[in-house]
């Protein structure tokens, strides 16, 4: 297992003395062709801007193939595992959605990309439930806009 998903807990309060934070920066994630192939064959999109690298060359302006979006935002799990403190006592997290998702810039295959997470809100709904508002920046290596920014709403349960 991989030692992110084993950092030591903190305490609820303590997590809650981080709105207004910025929480970290995650590692580069690399978005390369073979990554975007599998993500198309998995969601059926196979549009050539993603996946026909000489026709993409050729009738874009982009250059090259670039990511799905939705690719791009899936990475978000994995980034937050590496920047999100973890709440002692919590049993599950899970997703609640966005308030707010915008793609700003393609992400050309072959960058990296990484996430900027800044918790914006942390409160309690009832005694066992938290709910999470988390400012989220995707930056492009290299590139001055980001790929996506969103704010992203998750809860977590606890015992």
């Amino acid at each position: 297992m991989n030692q992110i998903w084993k950092k030591p807990p903190i305490a609820l309060e303590a997590y809650q003395a981080l709105v207004g934070k910025e929480i970290g920066v995650s590692s580069w994630h690399l978005i390369d062709q073979p990554r975007i192939d599998t993500y198309a064959d998995v969601i059926e999109d196979h549009q050539f801007i993603h996946v026909d690298p000489e026709r993409a060359k050729k009738e874009t302006a982009f250059g090259s193939t670039i990511a799905h979006g939705f690719l791009t935002m899936s990475l978000l799990s994995i980034m937050s595992y590496e920047v999100m403190p973890v709440i002692a006592g919590t049993t599950m997290g899970v997703n609640y959605g966005f308030d707010r998702l915008r793609f700003i810039s393609p992400v050309r295959s072959g960058k990296r990309v990484r996430g900027r997470f800044v918790l914006a809100e942390a409160k309690l709904r009832k005694p066992n439930e938290l709910q999470s508002r988390t400012n989220v920046t995707v930056e492009i290596e290299g590139e001055d806009k980001p790929a996506l920014v969103a704010e992203w709403l998750g809860l977590i349960y606890f015992e």
